[in-house]
């Protein structure tokens, strides 16, 4: 398990509760747990706010519940779920260090609106800063198995940036991102919560990973017909403005590091809508050009090789920037007030952040190492540049025909060398650490590398490797 110091450092740099935090690390894991579990890889699809978290952006707000639709209903069953559950903990607990222990967890089944069982579970955990007692933070589990899956399921790596990743990745069997976004419209029509309406305008806002409007209405209309609603128009949410209003913050605010205002969200719907009602593409506005000989940075996991506290303002400033909202840069001595609009690699190989300064007015270029603090601010802005903060889009895993897993969880606990579960088919990335040289072979692309020794024996405490080869 890692320190708390790395939780805490976390979440004062993005200026969340270290619970908040702690949560995320601990869902990283049980994700971890059910996606090496025999009985569940192949049959529990994630979907939901955490799954887009997860497996799709990882500049995101941070969430608290794990759901699932099952492709097997004889898992809506709590000796079943209780059984299952106890393995992972163990095995989550052996890897880790994080305790899920059997008295906290709970699974209450019931009928949902259509009259078939459904689950609601919650899984306690003792993390690394979770006090100790009789109370523990839990997790929430929905689950269901009569939802509709419009679109063949996904296997996608989920992102996990904490110190103890493991080696090759975590992998989740994810709704594709066609369908969870229309899951989360669907979501906004039945329900009208805050956190749906902070999706659906930031999926809408993230252009490069836009899907064309008729595919989304598709999907939208058969997630409404199999709940028996009709497709949501603008005019159908319109009555529901008040209570958005009233629980906006109580809904968000924990989940992020500055809480956007709520017409930055609602007064985007009518552009949505155009859009996906009748394919109307909103204006916007062309990307900075620079000088012509910068690459653009779009990684999906964002891992620079930068300082760590480098690393975090550029998380802070990627959340700002798919947020629409100004940052505080402390820069050489002085802060500006900015809005951002990309990274780029220059020829003589520094990171620069491209942003308007709003106290000169004009554009500015920051070089990333020379960051000394990011703050997002609530001021709003509209974009003058295209955001090109945010990834391209999601990456998925080549499905495979055979996962194979070097035992069941049944068995006797592994040694930690033995562990790890492997997905055949995928080419192998090698990285070569940029402190020490040594390299490392991965099932998937993170630059991201674990606490390692040197070619000599010694530590090494270089974080981050550079992609040096990539075997098939």
């Amino acid at each position: 398990m890692i320190d708390k110091r790395e939780i805490i450092d976390t979440a004062t740099t993005l200026g969340l509760n270290p619970h908040v935090v702690e949560k995320d690390y601990v869902l990283g894991w049980l994700l971890w747990g059910i996606y090496n579990h025999d009985a569940l890889a192949e049959s529990w699809v994630f979907k939901g706010g955490t799954c887009l978290k997860k497996c799709f952006f990882e500049t995101y707000r941070f969430s608290e519940d794990l759901d699932f639709t099952l492709t097997d209903p004889a898992h809506i069953n709590a000796d079943f779920l209780k059984g299952v559950f106890v393995e992972i903990g163990e095995r989550v607990y052996e890897e880790t260090g994080i305790e899920m222990p059997p008295d906290f967890q709970q699974f209450e089944i019931f009928q949902n609106p259509r009259g078939n069982p459904a689950c609601q579970g919650r899984i306690g955990y003792q993390g690394p800063v979770s006090p100790r007692g009789k109370s523990m933070p839990r997790v929430k589990l929905d689950l269901t198995a009569d939802e509709r899956v419009v679109l063949a399921p996904a296997k996608l790596p989920v992102f996990h940036p904490y110190s103890d990743a493991p080696d090759d990745g975590i992998i989740a069997r994810s709704y594709a991102y066609e369908e969870a976004f229309g899951e989360k419209v669907r979501a906004l029509a039945e329900r009208t919560r805050p956190r749906d309406l902070y999706d659906v305008i930031n999926l809408f806002r993230n252009v490069d990973a836009r899907p064309a409007p008729a595919v989304l209405l598709d999907v939208l209309r058969q997630k409404c017909e199999f709940k028996g609603i009709r497709v949501p128009r603008l005019a159908d949410l319109e009555p529901h403005r008040a209570d958005l209003e009233g629980g906006w913050a109580t809904m968000l605010a924990h989940q992020l590091p500055a809480l956007p205002p709520l017409e930055a969200f609602w007064d985007v719907l009518p552009d949505f809508f155009a859009w996906l009602e009748r394919g109307i593409m909103p204006i916007s506005p062309a990307a900075y050009t620079g000088t012509g000989d910068e690459e653009l940075i779009r990684e999906r996991t964002l891992r620079l090789p930068v300082s760590g506290m480098a690393q975090s303002y550029l998380e802070i400033i990627r959340f700002a920037a798919s947020n629409r909202l100004c940052v505080e840069l402390q820069y050489q001595g002085s802060t500006r007030r900015i809005e951002p609009y990309s990274l780029r690699r220059t020829r003589d190989d520094n990171i620069i952040l491209h942003a308007h300064n709003l106290d000169r007015g004009e554009h500015r270029s920051y070089r990333v190492d020379r960051i000394q603090g990011a703050r997002v601010t609530n001021q709003t802005f509209v974009p003058r540049f295209a955001i090109e903060l945010t990834p391209t889009g999601p990456v998925a895993i080549t499905p495979t025909t055979t996962r194979e897993i070097s035992r069941p969880m049944q068995s006797a606990l592994r040694t930690r060398s033995s562990r790890r579960s492997s997905y055949s088919g995928g080419p192998t990335y090698v990285y070569e650490c940029a402190g020490c040289g040594k390299r490392f072979n991965r099932n998937q692309m993170t630059t991201t590398l674990n606490p390692h020794k040197d070619k000599s024996g010694y530590p090494c405490y270089g974080r981050y490797g550079y992609l040096v080869d990539t075997r098939y």
